[in-house]
């Protein structure tokens, strides 16, 4: 009789792959803040600007897209992609409240950037720290 060692890792490593196969990963994001504005990056590619849906809200910027499988299935061979298709819609919360009047936005290369320029109350915003009976 041959022992075998159960690794539970290589299980969930599996289930991984197959809620990837099934479902559209959400594109990568990368925030950074300055003074006067936040500035939000996401990974597209594979996508059209006019195919991208985005709403701007004070506190939250909201992208819903939908990319399209464009291969041709062949009948008399193997087809195998690891490429997403489908709809995805991601939500992602701002840290201080923005003009959404007055974002712009520019999509290049797959990578989507929009400029948030920050309300003129967050702009000026001072926070007094108190350390309790200091004195």
């Amino acid at each position: 009789m041959t022992l075998v060692t159960w690794n539970p890792w290589q299980e969930l490593n599996a289930l991984q792959s197959q809620l990837d196969r099934e479902f559209v990963k959400v594109p990568a994001a990368e925030l950074q803040a300055d003074e006067e504005a936040i500035y939000l990056r996401l990974e597209l590619p594979g996508m059209e600007a006019k195919d991208l849906d985005i709403e701007v809200t004070e506190k939250a910027v909201s992208i819903t897209a939908q990319r399209k499988n464009q291969s041709e299935n062949q009948e008399n061979g193997a087809f195998r992609t690891e490429f997403h298709y489908g709809k995805f819609h991601r939500v992602i919360p701002l840290p201080a409240r923005v003009q959404n009047t007055n974002v712009s936005a520019d999509y290049k290369d797959g990578i989507l950037n929009l400029t948030l320029p920050k309300t003129e109350a967050e702009k000026h915003k001072v926070v007094k720290v108190s350390l309790g009976d200091a004195a």
